[in-house]
């Protein structure tokens, strides 16, 4: 078994459970070395000090926190040590929330929730209600030199555990939201739920690859046979949508047959009455 990020207690009102986490996931993927182009030596990184030049040994090198230009006072990890939360060892649960209320945008990294021996039952239990109900866990835990609001949700008979950003971190696009002005036609509405039926499926993470990352390892694998490295065919250039119905009923029409049948269509009128559909 990997190794926890984290041990500690998980408290819910009076009942307190060892708890240890374990990651759930994160990116992977082909890495790359730096080398020196004319003799293919690897590099290394390095700390120079900009007033004199010289190379710092990381044994040397302190934390600084800028108060005003050019200004520092030095952050010491004993200092850090001594203000960590109460939640550095213990994870409280706040609150209850609804599943569906929480906007997946707050979500960051995802853990395994795992209980020790002396926690194995209480772990159970809250895992039992809350898969028995339609609420989740909010809790804050202390990792990374950092407080977290954490979202705990039953799975598979566990818990995982997602920190999410808070409030002030979750950015906000200026003109984001409905396009003022449009106007859909009930035919195309109805027209765009058959598209979306045509492509429904089961989810199934299995299924989905990196097509960037297959290519790299072809890519490597023929320079290694001293072979011709090809070009992948890339997409061609679509151009505006005109008329939205076509488009419509010309992506329906490529999708018979590839999955399950789509619902027939029936002819529309010339293009100035094209927004009303037929009765059948």
């Amino acid at each position: 078994m990997p190794s926890s990020v984290w041990s500690g207690h998980l408290t819910f009102g009076l009942i307190s459970m060892p708890v240890r986490l374990f990651s759930g996931a994160r990116s992977s993927g082909i890495s790359f070395n730096m080398l020196h182009r004319t003799d293919k030596s690897r590099l290394k990184q390095q700390y120079v000090c900009i007033a004199d030049g010289q190379v710092v040994d990381r044994s040397d090198i302190v934390k600084g926190y800028e108060f005003r230009k050019d200004e520092y006072i030095i952050i010491e990890p004993e200092e850090i040590k001594k203000i960590e939360p109460q939640t550095a060892k213990t994870m409280e649960i706040l609150e209850f929330v609804k599943a569906s209320d929480v906007d997946p945008v707050y979500f960051e990294s995802s853990y395994y929730m795992m209980p020790e021996e002396a926690g194995r039952r209480p772990y159970a239990l809250l895992t039992k209600a809350l898969e028995e109900s339609d609420y989740v866990a909010i809790a804050k835990i202390t990792m990374h030199n950092r407080e977290y609001t954490v979202f705990l949700r039953p799975t598979e008979g566990g818990m995982m555990l997602h920190t999410m950003y808070y409030a002030d971190e979750v950015k906000k696009v200026e003109g984001f939201g409905a396009p003022e002005g449009v106007e859909l036609k009930e035919a195309e509405v109805k027209v765009a739920h058959q598209l979306i039926e045509a492509l429904a499926a089961e989810w199934d993470p299995e299924k989905y690859k990196d097509n960037f990352q297959e290519n790299l390892k072809k890519l490597i694998e023929t320079k290694l046979e001293g072979g011709e490295v090809a070009a992948v065919e890339k997409p061609k250039k679509l151009a505006p949508v005109v008329d939205l119905m076509a488009a419509l009923k010309e992506s329906l029409a490529q999708m018979e047959g590839k999955k399950k049948p789509v619902a027939t269509i029936r002819s529309e009128e010339p293009a100035a009455a094209a927004g009303k559909s037929r009765r059948r």
